[in-house]
């Protein structure tokens, strides 16, 4: 490594930007593999295989969303200040740590562990140096290139990873015959193994493929007045934009995991096998990279609030046909139907939700403290989504349960309607005067 530089050394070079961003892609995706592609592609398996129910698993994924917004907050300071290379990189081979205990399927107490643990792992060094080392890097006219390309990337990376832990289970489970526990342990186990290796190289690939880019010294030169931690926290909380920015964030987080819920919905509403439901779901997250990408394009011509308005009215539609309509057992296009629909527009918001840093004009220096604030409110739905889910789909066996999961999702994308177009009001409100 040649020391810490500026963002224009890397930029300088287009071979310097493409690994700068290929990197950040793999570790954006790989780091929330373990703790996020396994329950969302595997969950019925998961249930069995750990001995919990769905409440249970939302319970240990509430505390790892409770610890993550601890997190948040000391970490956008941290993004401030120190090279993101060094941050990622531990992120990730500590994450990796988690998944060889993950494996030994722990059940319910383990199971809060070691979520509890995938909490401080992947947020506290990790995520607001993702973002901010993002926002450096697409420069003030290409935010939404920046973002679509680092969520489509981190989408095709996602779908990539659970394509062959789909194809790793299914050779695994014997075919013809109903699969016994013993045999879905072994397939677990060895998809687990797959992504804690992947997690592991992405650490390396992080730790030698980035520059040390000091966040104070983006462009080469440092700030003129830096200013401390405090002085930073309390002129971003000053910006409105923010606060509807969190909210905003906040909504589409739900929707984004609701998609968690897809497998087991496919399974327990569709009558669908578990190695097919989990293939449903991976269709789903082929939408993400030409979503992501096409939703940042558009944010760069039309702006990241009109598209987020747009994006929350299509997913408010699809969340009501789930919920007001009766599945019908074999019926599979209308299921993957309304779920690429709905991805179109879940995975769309992730190339535009922290896009609009650059239209609220939030200082590029105050990056990480923004991210670190915005992401304690909007990153709450890690808390309670799996666990409302849990309680209702428990509560209520087979169609029924998942409906009302679906009624729960499509309140909040009604308010991620009301939020974005009174942002979109505010942002550009010359603009609709003239």
């Amino acid at each position: 490594m040649s020391g810490e530089q500026p963002l224009s050394s890397t930029s300088g070079s287009v071979q310097g930007r493409v690994i700068f961003m290929v990197a950040l892609i793999c570790a954006g995706e790989a780091v929330y593999a373990l703790p996020f592609h396994v329950t969302r592609f595997f969950r019925p398996t998961v249930l069995e295989v750990f001995g919990i129910t769905a409440t249970e698993l939302g319970a240990a994924q509430g505390l790892y969303g409770i610890i993550a917004m601890i997190a948040y907050f000391p970490g956008g300071p941290l993004a401030d200040r120190f090279p993101a290379r060094k941050l990622l990189a531990f992120s990730l081979w500590s994450t990796a740590v988690g998944g060889l205990y993950m494996a030994t399927f722990p059940g319910y107490a383990g199971s809060l562990l070691v979520w509890g643990f995938f909490g401080v792992t992947t947020i506290l060094l990790f995520w607001s140096a993702l973002i901010r080392a993002t926002r450096d890097w697409g420069g003030v006219d290409t935010q939404g290139r920046a973002y679509g390309l680092l969520d489509g990337g981190r989408g095709l990376l996602q779908a990539a990873m659970a394509t062959v832990g789909v194809i790793l289970l299914s050779l695994t489970l014997p075919e013809g015959t109903d699969p016994t526990l013993q045999d879905k342990e072994q397939a677990l186990r060895l998809v687990i193994y797959f992504y804690t290796g992947v997690t592991t190289a992405v650490g390396f690939l992080v730790w030698f493929g980035m520059e040390d880019i000091h966040p104070m010294n983006v462009n080469g030169d440092k700030p003129k007045n830096d200013g401390t931690v405090l002085q930073h926290i309390k002129e971003v909380l000053r910006i409105k934009a923010v606060w509807m920015q969190a909210l905003i964030l906040f909504c589409a987080y739900v929707a984004f995991k609701g998609f968690d819920n897809y497998s087991l919905f496919a399974a327990q509403a569709y009558n669908m096998r578990d190695d097919d439901a989990a293939m449903i779901a991976t269709l789903g997250s082929y939408v993400r990279p030409v979503a992501a990408l096409g939703a940042g394009l558009l944010a760069d011509r039309f702006n990241a609030s009109r598209m987020l308005f747009l994006g929350f009215i299509v997913v408010l539609a699809s969340d009501l046909f789930f919920a007001f309509t009766e599945p019908v057992p074999g019926a599979t296009w209308i299921l993957l139907g309304n779920i690429l629909i709905a991805c179109v527009a879940i995975f769309g918001f992730r190339a535009l939700y922290f896009a609009l840093f650059e239209e609220a004009k939030v200082p590029p220096s105050m990056t990480g403290t923004a991210v670190g604030l915005v992401s304690i409110v909007g990153y709450t739905p890690d808390i309670f989504v799996a666990l409302v889910a849990g309680i209702l789909i428990d509560a209520n066996p087979g169609a029924v349960g998942h409906q009302h999961f679906f009624m729960f999702l499509a309140a909040f994308a009604a308010l991620g309607v009301v939020v974005s177009y009174m942002l979109m009001r505010m942002l550009h409100a010359d603009e609709s005067r003239e």
